[in-house]
């Protein structure tokens, strides 16, 4: 059976049990052979070329890589790539698909992402490329209404609900995933941190340990 790949990508800043147990929901439900995290480097959404080469974004990188290989460490169907990181340059999504497209020309891709990003999706680089080359797979939570004209129409026309055709093409189709996710969110982690709260349980003790041995998120 050719495998079926699924990419994760964000900031994980830091890792959380959040990413964790939906990444292995999706895993499960749509029987992904492996689930690759994919750390961006720098978003094009979020910042600009001038933080490329800054030394502190370069340290924050390399944390937050080893804080999600140590996270997933225990799951045989999770892994990282630093490909993003690598690149050293402003991450588009349509880049490491085709990345990823290249290296595993009969496999295919599921590329995961939250009903926020698929409001959105339409003015992503390059998007129609990235349907062509990969599946996208969209956690909503049960009853949310997607009422705008734009996304009822990208849904109208690549929306699925079978299994069967995710996993006999190579791309082109939108599946809704019921989530059930974790109130649980990186920007509380680094605020607990930061006010020498405790974080256990909202993410991995490796990676706990992680935080308090390097200082991370302390102002």
């Amino acid at each position: 059976m050719t495998p079926s790949i699924g990419i994760f990508g964000g900031s994980f800043n830091p890792v959380h049990h959040g990413h964790l147990r939906s990444a292995l929901d999706i895993c499960q439900d749509l029987n992904l052979t492996k689930i690759t995290f994919m750390p961006t480097f720098v978003s094009p959404h979020k910042s600009g070329k001038q933080l490329i080469n800054n030394d502190s974004v370069q340290r924050n990188n390399e944390h937050r890589f080893n804080m999600l290989k140590l996270a997933i460490s225990d799951c045989v169907k999770f892994e990282v790539s630093d490909y993003e990181m690598t690149r050293k340059d402003i991450s588009f999504t349509i880049n490491t698909i085709e990345h990823f497209r290249n290296k595993h020309p009969n496999s295919p891709l599921f590329f995961l992402m939250g009903l926020d990003s698929l409001l959105s999706f339409t003015r992503w680089h390059r998007w129609q490329d990235i349907l062509s080359h990969c599946h996208l797979v969209v956690s909503h939570r049960p009853g949310y209404d997607i009422s705008d004209e734009q996304t009822t129409q990208l849904l109208n026309t690549y929306q699925t609900t079978s299994m069967q055709d995710l996993h006999s093409s190579l791309g082109g189709a939108i599946y809704l995933h019921q989530a059930h996710p974790l109130q649980i969110s990186s920007s509380n982690i680094r605020e607990l941190t930061n006010k020498a709260q405790a974080i256990s349980y909202l993410t991995p003790p490796a990676v706990e340990n992680y935080i308090k041995k390097h200082q991370l998120y302390l102002s």
